[in-house]
């Protein structure tokens, strides 16, 4: 009689990915930098596709950090513009698709026609299911906690919740991703190993997986080794050890 085949192994609810090596990509080929943001869009798609295909329920991309301001004017330009078209040739298929779009970061001193496309399609697709999307767009996790911060210092100055009320749960409840699970698996590519002010508060006990490709090459294969690496690592949360079913 054939060995019983275990039962698959469920996917992480939340995958969180810092898309890491775009430039490095291009530079190696000899290629200008604006080539391998190009190719990171296609290496988005992928992973979109893969993370619905895959019964992934959030999956949430690092498109550009609060640092990234102060790269050179005409890279910011080409990656705004990159993001433009992206929602505009985008969204329509996402929608389509079932994938609902969510965007965290500071909105305060964005170009107002840019604020309007990232509302448009949030609103769009608010009703989706197939998988969540959430881009970190002009996002710092530094700043995130210390608007959630200003927000509770309010309500207790005007006395509507007292200091002790400030709870974990509270924090949790008026950061960007409130309602949000937070991320089971973070995945770096490029080979770097920092988390770059990216999720602070919420990969409190996330697992890190960094992978050597550069993000224009990322794969379903290489969200698939993550997620396999994922299944091998003993999650305690803090407690003793619990045997895997």
């Amino acid at each position: 009689m054939p060995a019983t085949q275990p039962p698959p192994q469920p996917v992480p609810r939340h995958v969180a990915i810092i898309m890491d090596g775009n430039g490095r990509w291009a530079s190696e080929r000899g290629l200008p930098r604006q080539a391998g943001h190009r190719q990171g869009v296609e290496a988005l798609r992928r992973a979109i596709r893969t993370s619905a295909d895959l019964g992934i329920e959030y999956l949430t991309v690092y498109s550009f950090s609060s640092e990234n301001w102060s790269r050179p004017k005409p890279e910011i330009a080409f990656l705004l513009d990159l993001l433009r078209r992206f929602i505009r040739t985008d969204v329509a298929q996402l929608h389509e698709a079932g994938v609902k779009i969510t965007v965290i970061g500071e909105r305060a001193g964005l170009e107002p026609g840019l604020v309007k496309l990232l509302e448009d399609a949030e609103q769009l697709t608010r009703d989706n299911k197939a998988l969540n999307l959430v881009v970190a767009f002009n996002y710092g996790s530094r700043n995130e906690i210390a608007r959630a911060a200003q927000a509770l210092a309010r309500k207790v100055a005007e006395g509507k919740i007292a200091p002790e009320d400030v709870t974990a749960a509270v924090v949790s409840n008026h950061l960007d991703t409130a309602g949000m699970p937070d991320p089971d698996l973070l995945i770096r590519t490029g080979g770097e190993q920092r988390i770059s002010n990216y999720l602070l508060w919420q990969c409190a006990y996330t697992e890190f997986v960094f992978v050597p490709e550069y993000w224009p090459d990322f794969s379903a294969d290489i969200l698939k080794r993550a997620i396999a690496e994922f299944h091998c690592r003993d999650r305690r949360f803090g407690g003793l050890s619990v045997q895997r079913a």
